[in-house]
């Protein structure tokens, strides 16, 4: 039997973290609207549960499609993934997708409903359908044929799924109406967690080219990869402190851009790197910077 220390190692915990930064934004900048919502919390926590569920699919399907498709074999530079060390056979990680998909989906529908009730029936349909392209958009990273993550279009997934939808759908979820404003606020933590793959992807870039995974990074080169990283960083950081100015934060409310200073160090790390194995511990700084950056951003939006 596969042991429970190797599907918590397949699930990857240190990703969950930036998973549900979209929600704490989107949940945060309408908490000031929606507080007196009796569900509130109730909702918040199934759409935190549906996002971790969503992200450990990720990763068991990530775990299964480049290890069934041979992209993580022995020089591979990141850290041993459960197919590749045979922790865990393909076989038994198909069994974990199909599992975690339908509980991600169970979880989803228990939020429509909180949400919407049972008379909202068109906006229902639609965060449904929403949800199972979520479901699809994790799977099909890696796995198949048709894989958009070894297309380049990974990078466009993760701003769609853990920007937009993250943060407006979850803004939506608590009073079925949107601002513009907030859209910002999404296209920030979108950008930064297309940052944490976009690092992945510069680490493994020769790999990933040796074996036809033609990611955004590959199809750019190193160099235009780390323009293009500083670009989305840096337009996160200066579009959360816009949103301030816009809401009229009081000083004191800026003390998010404390968070931002591991960022900077990360962008000068990267800027000076030239050993592609160094940049694996700059996948934990940009995702749980990103992660304490949404949660100090949340305060400030509630204060």
């Amino acid at each position: 039997m596969t042991s429970i220390k190797a599907w918590v190692s397949a699930a990857r915990l240190r990703t969950l973290p930036l998973s549900v930064s979209g929600i704490i934004v989107g949940s945060a900048l309408a908490y000031p609207l929606y507080k007196d919502r009796a569900d509130f919390y109730l909702i918040f926590g199934f759409a935190i549960l549906t996002t971790l569920l969503l992200q450990i699919l990720s990763n068991f399907a990530n775990d299964y499609g480049d290890g069934v498709k041979g992209t993580d074999n022995k020089d591979r530079i990141g850290p041993m993934r459960a197919l590749q060390s045979g922790a865990i056979n393909a076989k038994t990680m198909k069994k974990g997708i199909i599992l975690t998909s339908i509980a991600s989906l169970l979880s989803a529908l228990v939020l429509i409903y909180i949400s919407f009730g049972p008379d909202n029936f068109l906006t229902s349909l639609f965060f449904f359908v929403l949800g199972g392209s979520c479901v699809w958009a994790a799977i099909k990273y890696t796995v198949g044929k048709s894989a958009y993550g070894y297309k380049g279009l990974g990078d466009l997934f993760v701003f769609i799924f853990f920007g937009l939808v993250s943060v407006m759908g979850s803004y939506y979820l608590y009073g079925q109406s949107l601002d513009f404003w907030v859209t910002l606020c999404a296209i920030a933590v979108g950008n930064l967690s297309i940052a944490v793959l976009n690092i992945n992807n510069m680490r493994d870039l020769e790999q990933d080219r040796l074996v036809g995974k033609n990611t955004l990074a590959v199809k750019l080169g190193l160099q235009k990869a780390k323009v293009y990283h500083y670009s989305i960083i840096i337009f996160a950081l200066i579009a959360l402190i816009a949103f301030g100015v816009h809401s009229d934060f009081k000083i004191y409310q800026y003390f998010f851009i404390l968070a931002y200073i591991p960022i900077i160090k990360h962008l000068i790390f990267v800027k000076n790197n030239t050993q592609a194995k160094a940049l694996d511990s700059q996948m934990k700084i940009v995702a749980l910077s990103t992660f304490v950056i949404s949660m100090l951003f949340g305060l400030a939006n509630i204060l």
